[in-house]
């Protein structure tokens, strides 16, 4: 525990997407100054096009036994769900044998354990920044999956049951006659899984950033970070654009890009970029559910008056441009598997890097260099997870003491 004349009173934030703004809002809630940098601007990663899915049932490791031998299969498919470069870099090895190492049942059950405290208290966080000022909303309702053929609905109820024994309370139920009218008639089965919610992931964030800025806080895009360095005038962060920013406590919470500061930082799980694409479509009646269709591992959410379609992981760089041969094979995918759908009319095309760490779980908490803390790492869950994480690091940096649900997630694991 910090004395209140060492208690930290100025913070950097480095990163403004959910879980750097999460972060800075809730240190604030302790009274901290806050100053957010981004080397682009607010919502420019992942945590713009991402599909809005608030699940904590389904924030799992990804790394499973099925998932092993279903990507040696995907490699030679053009249409898969799984991409990886045919010559790709050494780090991309490197994280896919880390990973296939964790692919075992073991492994799994273990980090799943891990993520079930924060799961459980993820979306009660969305209320408390809805409830502080946050001027965006979630909303309520089922994930509706839609299954073609009885492989899929085998392997997703084995992982919802996996979850169920691992502490988090699952509710579904089969639906035998589902009125959904974006699904095909190649969808054989039916799931409702119930106490979710979504959310449109943009908007949302930007709302965040505004309640960061009006509670005091300064939030400066264009700032790519290069250097920390520790002085009498505490820590000093460095960018390529400004004079430097001077805190108590800084958090790199730079999402893909973590590796630029981690390595210096001591941070040892590897984190890959593994990026998804979205897009939206117009369809003929409107989409009140979000869809999951495992058959082609591809996320379906209501936004905006349109259907949102993500999907794929893809380990490239993060800055490398858009694969337009991933969008299309999006579309070959899910094709057959929606109705009423416009496939002409494709807007919202994005692309945007996802951290993953080899284990599934998150990096949040203090690194080697003293008053510097790092928050990513949290894979395709950093929409449902970002506020948790950012309520709980803003907890461990004001009071010196680590939450309970905080310890698995150490970066120096």
């Amino acid at each position: 525990m910090y004395s209140r004349a060492l208690a930290p009173r100025r913070a950097v934030v480095v990163g403004a997407g959910m879980v750097g703004l999460s972060t800075a809002w809730f240190l604030q809630e302790h009274g901290l100054e806050v100053v957010g940098l981004d080397r682009s601007g607010v919502a420019a990663g992942a945590s713009w096009g991402n599909a809005g899915w608030l699940t904590p049932c389904m924030a799992v490791p990804l790394a499973e036994p099925g998932v092993l031998s279903s990507a040696v299969r995907s490699l030679g498919d053009p249409n898969a769900p799984l991409h990886v470069p045919l010559r790709p870099d050494p780090a991309v090895l490197t994280f896919l044998a880390k990973f296939a190492a964790r692919c075992t049942p073991r492994a799994w059950r273990r980090s799943m354990a891990a993520l079930v405290p924060v799961n459980r208290l993820a979306l009660e966080t969305f209320d408390e920044l809805t409830a502080g000022g946050v001027a965006a909303s979630t909303r309520n309702g089922p994930i509706v999956v839609g299954f073609a053929g009885s492989a899929h609905s085998v392997e997703l109820l084995h992982e919802l049951d996996e979850v169920r024994s691992a502490g988090f309370d699952v509710h579904y139920e089969r639906i035998e006659e589902p009125h959904v009218p974006q699904l095909s008639g190649q969808i054989t089965e039916v799931l409702r899984i119930d106490g979710q919610r979504h959310f449109e992931p943009g908007p949302f964030v930007q709302a965040l950033a505004d309640s960061v800025r009006e509670r005091g806080g300064r939030i400066v895009s264009g700032a790519e970070v290069r250097a920390l360095r520790h002085g009498p005038g505490g820590i000093a962060v460095e960018t390529f654009t400004g004079p430097p920013e001077r805190a108590d406590v800084v958090v790199v919470a730079t999402g893909a890009w973590l590796p630029e500061l981690a390595r210096r930082l001591g941070v040892r799980p590897q984190v890959q970029a593994g990026r998804g694409y979205s897009f939206s479509v117009a369809t003929e009646e409107p989409a009140e559910t979000p869809i999951y269709l495992p058959a082609a591992r591809v996320a379906c959410t209501p936004y905006q008056g349109r259907l949102r379609i993500a999907g794929t992981m893809e380990f490239r760089n993060p800055d490398d441009p858009l694969q337009p041969a991933r969008v299309a094979a999006i579309v070959r995918s899910v094709r057959p598997l929606l109705s009423g759908v416009d496939w002409s009319d494709l807007r919202d095309v994005w692309v945007g890097p996802r951290p993953m760490t080899p284990d599934g779980l998150p990096v949040l908490g203090p690194t080697r260099l003293p008053g510097v803390y790092v928050a990513g790492g949290h894979g395709m869950w950093g929409a449902t997870l970002g506020p948790i994480s950012g309520k709980l690091l803003a907890e461990r940096i004001v009071t010196g003491s680590t939450p309970a649900q905080l310890r698995p997630f150490d970066p120096l694991r």
